[in-house]
Parts: C-alpha cells; structure tokens; sequence
C-alpha cells in the first residue's frame, strides 16, 4: 500500500508513526522541532488521513505499508518513531526488521497485550450524524455524552473533512478500525530486539507502568525509559518540547 507522507528538514531520517485514529497533521509540531537536524519522516497508516482504506487493519500489514515506503525513499534504514498504535508499528518492524532500524522511539505503550477501551470512543464517532453537521465543530455536542475529555474529543475532530462540500466525513476508516479493533491491543512479546531503544510514557498515563518495566526490559535489553512530568497518554502534543528533547538526546548519544 503506497501511504501518504511528508517530509521535513534534510539530515538522518527519522520515520514518524501516529496512534489510532491520529494522521500525520498530529505531529507536524514536534516535526518542525527536529527539522533543523533530521529528515523528518511523517507517515499517515493504512485506513487513517490520506492513506488509502483496506478492510485489512493489522500490525502486519502496518508494518510492510512503512518497510514499503522505506523501500520507496531508497532508506536502507531511519530511526522509527512510534505513538501508541504507531509504537506498536515501530516495535513489530524493529523485531522483524532489525537491520531496518537505526535506533527505535516508542511512545507511551509497551509490547504487552492491551485490553480493547475505545468503546466510548467508537460510540462518539458513531454518535455524530456526519450528513447535518454545517460545521466541524457541531460534531463535539453528540460527542459529550460518551468522551468528558474536551481534548480527546479535539483531537477527533481533527479528522473531519468536507469530501464533497454537501456532508463530512471521518478521515479514517471508522469502519475497518471498528471491525479490527481486538489487534490493536495484540501482545507483540514473542521475539527481541536488541538495538538502542527508547520508551517515552507520560508521568500521568498509565499504558507503561513501573512494573511493566522488567519485562520490556527483557525484549529490548538495550532500551532506556524517560518519563515526562505533568503530560499523559498524547505527551507529544502536552509536552512537545520536553518530548523532542528526550528524543534528540537519545538520538545525539
């Protein structure tokens, strides 16, 4: 699958990874904060932003959509970027394809199996009557009975777009993500990697706890764990700054 990207700054790439039901507008700001140094590479996955749709929505897939791209770009290598969904992308491609990765980011998930919680996420979206909205900020009213974060509901709305000017429509394939929705919670903890590794979490999440440490640690023996204060699950867009500079200090070392 040809995927949709863009590419900022010259310099050693760095492949960018969003999370589920995120696009690769979502980390244009942390992009612009690396420009100077590396060829930033923002990537939209399969059924999300630009991308095409596929009723196939897996790790596996995911994977050879970005190894394919890689290929497309002549990189022999890049570091690999990972948020949530796109963390689980860039740990599966480094144990599959190690020779492919220079040094792995992933944040704030871990390999270990996530139990499906987007359920009040699926009935908001679900909830919107996309053919009478007159503008994309109606959508968040239907919204609030099921999301009380004013910023997840934000961030949702993000991928509203005109498609034909007579209705919006969802950027991503709410349909395949819905069907697929059990892989995305899928352990990936069957091989190892053991190149450098850095796993960022927010100091207020909980996807990588303290004792989710040990056994991370057991897969990527030469992997490092930074936690930014005061930011959650979305730490790259709470904190872009504090998140950059872990970045850059893994990736300058």
């Amino acid at each position: 699958m040809k995927l949709n990207y863009k590419i900022l700054g010259e310099g050693k790439p760095i492949v960018i990874l969003h999370g589920l039901m995120g696009m690769l507008d979502n980390w244009q700001a942390p992009g612009r904060l690396m420009e100077d140094a590396y060829k930033v590479i923002l990537v939209d996955a399969r059924n999300h932003g630009r991308s095409p749709h596929s009723d196939v929505h897996s790790y596996d897939s995911m994977v050879h959509d970005v190894i394919e791209l890689m290929d497309s770009l002549n990189l022999d290598s890049a570091h690999i970027l990972g948020h949530s969904m796109g963390g689980k992308v860039a740990i599966k491609l480094a144990q599959e394809f190690p020779s492919r990765v220079d040094k792995l980011i992933v944040a704030d998930i871990g390999p270990k199996f996530y139990a499906v919680h987007h359920q009040d996420v699926l009935a908001a979206l679900r909830a919107v009557p996309l053919d009478e909205l007159k503008k994309r900020t109606d959508a968040e009213a239907y919204m609030i009975p099921f999301l009380d974060e004013p910023g997840v509901r934000q961030f949702l709305m993000k991928s509203l777009f005109h498609p034909d000017r007579h209705s919006f429509a969802w950027r991503f394939n709410l349909d395949s993500i819905e069907a697929n929705i059990e892989n995305v919670g899928e352990a990936l903890d069957e091989l190892d990697y053991e190149g450098d590794s850095l796993f960022i979490r927010g100091g207020n999440s909980n996807y990588i706890t303290d004792s989710d440490w040990p056994d991370i640690r057991m897969l990527f023996p030469n992997s490092y764990l930074a936690t930014i204060d005061g930011a959650g699950h979305w730490l790259h867009a709470e904190k872009p700054r504090e998140f950059v500079a872990a970045v850059r200090d893994f990736l300058s070392t």
